[in-house]
């Protein structure tokens, strides 16, 4: 056994500087964090009000160990509002290579003599200039909810469309955030999981290895488990530790259609790899001709290709209230 084989499929609880110590070099597929933002946000055990030097340099230290530990292969991303993605980017740029800024449509609270704040963005960096694993991706069609039609004109070239949808942008308009109590954990900055799904789908492989070193309530390990990767969580609270646990006991590998691995979102395939397309087609239903797609969507062959998930419920405690955001103040 290796020595990172050891922290696979694994939620261990502790400062993550102190863990990245015990992660080889060059030993991980991917690596996500979604640290906390500094706005002074209720978690459980720890502050989220440093000072504005002491964050900075807190954040370069677990950054620049993000890409010690990733393989050259591999992709390095990060989740905030932009005012700190501007001080992280400088410190990515001296250890990796920019790929994209990833703008997350996730409208906030008006912010008063202010353009209001509408979007989070993901840093997406590589490890090395050449040879990074990254794979195109599809969503589906835009489409009116009543009528089924397709939202955009494409200049009456309908007919030369995708069946299933467009390749996905750096800018994602179709993942909300998750604003009701009942759907969130007891965490005040929770991630919808098929954003993670994206990611993964993006840069990683089966059985490939991620890492994210503040992993709150498994969201980031979750998404890998289901998708057949490996995962690697660190979270210093012991509460956020144990529902992530409990969560991931109910997760099974099966988001997968034939041979393909894909992101389920309420009943829905809302995110493909395009070079899967050729194995996926046979598993739906096509409008033909194709000028139908305007206002029939393609759909499963049958609803039992959709995976069946677990129901996980968590009452132990009252869910923070959710606070209004500060992006790009």
């Amino acid at each position: 056994m290796s020595k990172i084989d050891k922290y696979t499929n694994q939620i261990i609880q502790g400062d993550c500087l102190e863990l990245f110590k015990d992660i080889p070099d060059n030993s991980v597929d991917m690596t996500f964090a979604d640290p906390p933002f500094n706005l002074n946000k209720k978690y459980t055990s720890y502050k989220d009000s440093l000072e504005f030097q002491e964050y900075l340099n807190w954040s370069e230290k677990w950054i620049s160990e993000m890409v010690r530990v990733t393989k050259p292969t591999g992709s390095i991303f990060v989740h905030n509002i932009p005012k700190w993605l501007t001080f992280y980017s400088t410190f990515l740029n001296k250890y990796a290579y920019f790929r994209h800024w990833i703008a997350w449509d996730a409208p906030t609270s008006p912010m008063g003599k202010s353009l209001q704040p509408a979007h989070y963005g993901i840093l997406f960096y590589s490890k090395k200039e050449k040879g990074t694993k990254i794979y195109e991706l599809r969503y589906p069609h835009k489409r009116d909810r009543k009528q089924g039609f397709l939202l955009k004109d494409y200049g009456g070239k309908k007919d030369k469309l995708h069946p299933f949808g467009p390749l996905i942008s750096d800018v994602w308009t179709d993942i909300h955030r998750i604003k009701h109590n009942k759907k969130r954990d007891p965490h005040p900055c929770q991630l919808p999981i098929h954003l993670l799904d994206r990611i993964i789908l993006l840069t990683t492989d089966e059985n490939d290895i991620v890492l994210d070193p503040f992993s709150g309530t498994g969201t980031t390990a979750i998404s890998a488990k289901r998708l057949g990767r490996r995962f690697i969580g660190f979270e210093l609270d012991a509460e956020y530790v144990k529902i992530s646990k409990q969560k991931l006991e109910l997760v099974e590998p099966n988001f997968k259609i034939g041979k393909s691995w894909v992101s389920f979102y309420l009943n829905e395939i809302v995110t493909i790899r395009d070079i899967d397309w050729n194995n996926l087609k046979d598993y739906f239903i096509i409008p033909h001709p194709i000028r139908k797609i305007d206002y029939e969507k393609i759909r499963l062959i049958s609803k039992s290709l959709i995976p069946k998930e677990k129901e996980f419920k968590y009452s132990e405690n009252k869910l923070p209230e959710e606070e209004p955001d500060k992006i790009a103040v």
